[in-house]
């Protein structure tokens, strides 16, 4: 039934696991075909081919019940409708419900079901019409029309007839017209089902669409046709020669041969190939000798031209096919790619867009390719569904390892509430589920086949395991043993291990990990998904890429994931903001589990992406004063194509620069002398603080970057140290102990100090005050989705009251030479023996130097920061800073940051997570200007020996923490400066309870101290 010609519609279909195609086309490979070879040289736009993408009319209807039933007749009219973009969104288009959840189903609290139902009265149709007229070039000839993507499930009309049935949202379903065709102009009808069997096993964590998202276009073929095209090219067991092996298969049986010419990127001709068809198939191999591999490093490609000629010698068709000559296999129980050992520095891609959600543009991709390849990453999980064909084009072309990932999973069936339940799982070892479940997988393997990008199969994601899985493994094993087999659900149930070649986990803690790879382990290990990248996060990430060097069998891993899930929208005001679970009013909802990304979902960078491109470096420098070590882990490319540029900083600023060409092989490390060298600063320098950076930067431009791009950079830090002895600075105090207040007063300044208030209340410097709120100790940061996630709040919040709540219990005035200090004594609210201590000394020059110290308490809660912060007048919001950086970074994710000077404003420092929370620190701060538009102000110092954390933006803490989304944060008033002497990490093994690494928290039951120096500008 699930293919026979069938005239009529049913729809038991939608919720029949028996039924998922009718009269679909078999799923075939996505190359190109043309008429000539010029037209193939070209690859341009095929004229084969007659895009439908546009406007078509809509109807919307709440269930099936409420829609038009008869719209697809010629007769019905449909001028009253509405319009709807394809491809595009049902939802993102003014229809319908937005809906975001992760693991549950989206029915989940509405409606008792078990699969395959479905609720009758709770299923959206969306009901398109399209008018067209053939073009000239499909005149006369056999049409087919080609859906690239329908979630989840659609009927297809032509002129009233019923034309075919399809689910599977991801990949393409191909119906032929030919029959249905009329003269002049046609009508297309599509009804389009949110939810059917498909939906059952697509709960997948984003966001519940439905509609015709992907292309669809019509198309004709050639009198003699390859409807398929099956290209292995692979190596030989010395990775030196190519061995290609093609089978081609035509529409039908004809007489017909084919010759295939072999060039290289510079189109010359390096084999040739030729064969006549037998039973409608045709099979060529051959070798090329020394040809250039495929590698994400060197992303070289061949093109096949595949010409088919008639009977008679008459050309009919050329095919452009691209291929990449690469050997991927297991050896000694370790992935490794044209004999190396490959190390995956991956991430996890949703197809996502703020506007269109997975409707996304060829711009989109290019950008995201772009993205990656910049920053260090190597690999792509098509999380978790077959990609646009596009995509795996561009990874080919711009060399991006791809695990592709067909479109199955199951997780509600099976998980509830974060406990594994699976007594009612599918597809689990239920045979009726087993077509369904393997057409998904026959349909991405047919589609992708001939990329060399793919290097992995994977089964889906989770779905718990079974019989159902572990077949649909056997069959990408069968079908191609070029490729090995992905699968991370067996983790749950080892009956079925043998479905993942890997061992592939998600979330494990490095000590897990390093238990299995020191438990003789029978596969390699990765991680499918790891560094939960929800809002302020990627803390520790270091941990896990550091197990790269420690074990051969650990072979890299996966961020969670590329780029957040949240859609523009307007708030009340009109104001665009970017929304996520629950602000479309939907429910149920996951909220904003959606947003964990490293790239925002309006595709800016977020801080995170510092951390992650430095440790995905795959060439290491480590500068000295002599020159730099270079390590190149790059399996197969050398350093020719970068320059080496060095520069000597003297407290910030640039002094020597300089630029070296290295050739550093692969896999081989080497000391590169500066020449020129550097100045000998021990001798001639000047005292202070000096650090040698290198960069490693593109030397001319390449397809994803520009010249002078850099990939890699390393710094070295060294003090020349001052044997003057340091001087207090020239000039009179003037101390006044009032009743109330203590003023110190000197040139073109004054301190005051309140005994009522119990802080520092003026720092007046030419008549400017800068002291806007009273400076005060800070415990608490905005939690961050971590630290909701480990339930910081709870565990934690007697550091929430100590910040609001403190008491002053002394105040202590010491008059000494060129310098007064206030010291005050508070008791904080967590318990009355909890104290701090904040000393004031103010120097001649109108400098402060603020002292902080705690002393610990056994029995308390970690502190999630020891800080003080105060309040400067909005106006100085300009910042200078020489610290690490630029991009904000924290003690657990400060890899990628380096010492030097940048400038940003005190709004920058907010960063874009979607919920508001603690973000925009800074950590080794050496000193930050703070000033107003005429450069007036003042500067924060700290010795380089004890710098200081910082963050300066326009809100407090608890402005950050009442705030649901960057909308709801009040006007900006004032400027807040926060000093930290520590803050504890962001974390980010997982986002619902792994706590911050020990080494990045701050123990209650230890004394702590740190100071800084507050001086005019």
């Amino acid at each position: 039934m699930k293919n026979a010609r069938v005239k009529e519609r049913s729809l038991d279909w939608l919720s029949d696991v028996s039924v998922f195609a009718v009269n679909r086309l078999p799923a075939y490979s996505d190359h190109r075909y043309y008429r000539t070879l010029t037209e193939a040289e070209a690859q341009g736009p095929m004229d084969m081919r007659h895009s439908l993408n546009g406007t078509w009319k809509f109807s919307y209807a709440a269930n099936p019940a409420s829609r038009p039933q008869s719209f697809y007749q010629n007769e019905f009219d449909v001028n009253g409708w509405g319009e709807i973009t394809v491809p595009g969104h049902i939802q993102t288009q003014g229809y319908g419900q937005m809906q975001y959840v992760n693991t549950m189903y989206p029915w989940d609290g509405h409606h008792e079901l078990r699969p395959p139902q479905l609720a009758e009265g709770d299923n959206p149709v969306g009901s398109y019409v399209k008018t067209f007229r053939l073009p000239d070039s499909l005149q006369n000839q056999p049409v087919f029309i080609s859906f690239q993507g329908v979630e989840t499930a659609f009927y297809v009309w032509l002129n009233g007839s019923f034309v075919g049935y399809g689910e599977d949202s991801f990949t393409p379903s191909d119906f032929e017209l030919t029959p249905f065709l009329q003269e002049g102009e046609n009508r297309l009808a599509v009804e389009v089902y949110q939810r059917s069997t498909g939906a059952w096993l697509e709960d997948q964590d984003f966001w519940r669409f439905s509609g015709i998202f992907r292309d669809v276009y019509l198309y004709t073929i050639p009198e003699i046709h390859v409807r398929d095209v099956k290209v292995q090219a692979g190596l030989d067991d010395f990775y030196t020669n190519g061995m290609l092996q093609l089978d081609l298969t035509l529409e039908q049986e004809a007489s017909a041969r084919v010759r295939v010419d072999v060039k290289d990127a510079d189109q010359q001709t390096v084999a040739s190939l030729e064969a006549s068809f037998a039973g409608g198939t045709a099979s060529l191999s051959g070798s090329i000798e020394n040809v250039n591999r495929w590698s994400a490093e060197s992303p070289y490609l061949y093109t096949l031209y595949i010409h088919i000629y008639d009977q008679n010698g008459n050309l009919v068709e050329v095919i452009p096919q691209k291929a990449g000559f690469r050997r991927f296999e297991m050896i000694n129980k370790v992935m490794c790619i044209n004999g190396k050992r490959i190390v995956f520095k991956g991430v996890n891609r949703h197809e996502f867009n703020c506007r269109t959600g997975r409707a996304i543009t060829k711009e989109d991709m290019l950008w995201d390719i772009r993205t990656l390849k910049q920053n260090n990453m190597n690999a792509v999980r098509t999380s978790h569904y077959p990609n646009q064909t596009l995509w795996y084009e561009l990874c080919d072309e711009y060399g991006i390892y791809v695990i592709d990932e067909m479109n199955l999973e199951t997780h509600g069936s099976w998980q509830k509430l974060g406990a594994v339940e699976p007594s009612w799982n599918i597809p689990g070892n239920l045979p009726e589920w087993q077509d369904i479940v393997m057409d998904r997988a026959v349909s991405m393997l047919e589609r992708d086949k001939n990329h060399p990008s793919i290097l992995i199969w994977s089964c889906g994601n989770e779905s718990y395991a079974g019989e159902v899985i572990l077949n649909v493994a056997n069959y990408f094993r069968a079908v191609d043993p070029s490729r090995l087999v992905h699968y991370e659900g067996v983790f749950h149930n080892r009956d079925y291990n043998d479905t993942s070649d890997m061992e592939s986990r998600m979330y494990a803690k490095v000590a897990d990990i390093e238990q299995y790879l020191n438990d003789n382990p029978q596969k390699p290990y990765i991680s499918c998904e790891y560094m939960h990248a929800m809002g302020n996060s990627v803390g520790g990430m270091h941990k896990y890429t550091e197990l790269e060097d420690k074990y051969e069998m650990y072979q890299g891993g996966f961020i969670w994931d590329y780029i957040d899930q949240a859609v523009m929208k307007k708030n009340r005001y009109g104001q665009e903001y970017l929304a996520f679970g629950g602000d479309f009013d939907d429910r149920a909802t996951d909220y904003n589990f959606c947003t964990d990304g490293i790239v925002y979902a309006d595709r800016k960078l977020s801080p995170k992406m510092q951390e992650v491109k430095f440790l995905y470096q795959n060439i290491k420098l480590f500068p000295e004063q002599a020159g730099v070590r270079v390590r190149n882990e790059n399996l197969f490319a050398g350093t020719e194509d970068y320059e080496l540029v060095y520069h000597l900083h003297h407290e910030g600023k640039e002094i020597f620069r300089g630029v070296l060409q290295p050739s550093v092989a692969a896999g081989e490390e080497a000391f590169i002398t500066y020449e020129p060298a550097l100045p000998d600063v021990a001798v001639e320098g000047v005292p202070g603080e000096y650090v040698i950076h290198a960069s490693l930067v593109l030397r001319e431009s390449a397809l994803w970057a520009p010249a002078g791009y850099e990939i890699a950079f390393g710094q070295h830090i060294f003090q020349v140290e001052d044997s003057a002895p340091a001087l207090l600075p020239a000039g009179e105090l003037r101390v006044v102990q009032g009743d109330v207040n203590i003023g110190v007063h000197g040139r073109n300044f004054s301190v005051m100090f309140s005994k009522g208030a119990g802080s520092l209340t003026s720092l007046r410097y030419s008549g400017r005050e800068m002291i806007a709120t009273p400076p005060a100790p800070l415990f608490w940061r905005a939690t961050t989705d971590n630290d909701k996630g480990m339930a910081l709040g709870y565990e934690a919040g007697v550091w929430f009251a100590a910040s609001l709540a403190r008491k002053c219990t002394g105040i202590v005035l010491t008059e000494d030479q060129g310098c007064v200090t206030v010291t005050f004594h508070y008791s904080l609210s967590v318990h009355a023996e909890v104290g701090m201590v904040t000393a004031y000394t103010v120097y001649a020059d109108g400098s402060v130097r603020v002292k902080n110290m705690y002393e610990g308490t056994v029995g308390l809660p970690d502190l999630p920061i020891f800080a003080l912060s105060f309040k400067v007048p909005a106006d100085y919001r300009h910042l200078d800073w020489y610290a690490m950086g630029p991009e904000e970074n924290y003690a657990d994710r400060a890899f990628g940051a380096r010492l030097t000077t940048f400038s940003n404003d005190a709004a920058d420092n907010v960063s874009g997570y979607v919920v508001p929370q603690a973000s925009g620190n800074r950590t080794g701060v050496r000193r930050v200007d703070i000033t107003d538009d005429l450069h007036r102000g003042i500067r924060i110092t700290a010795p380089a020996s004890a710098p200081v954390e910082a963050n300066i933006s326009p809100y407090t803490a608890f402005e950050l923490e009442s705030a649901y989304h960057l909308y709801e944060l009040p006007e900006v008033h004032y400027t807040v400066v926060t000093v930290a002497g520590r803050q504890m990490g962001v974390g980010g093994d997982d986002s619902w309870g792994a706590p911050v690494h020990e080494e990045y928290r701050i123990k209650a039951d230890q004394s702590l101290a740190f100071e800084f120096t507050i001086r005019p500008l």
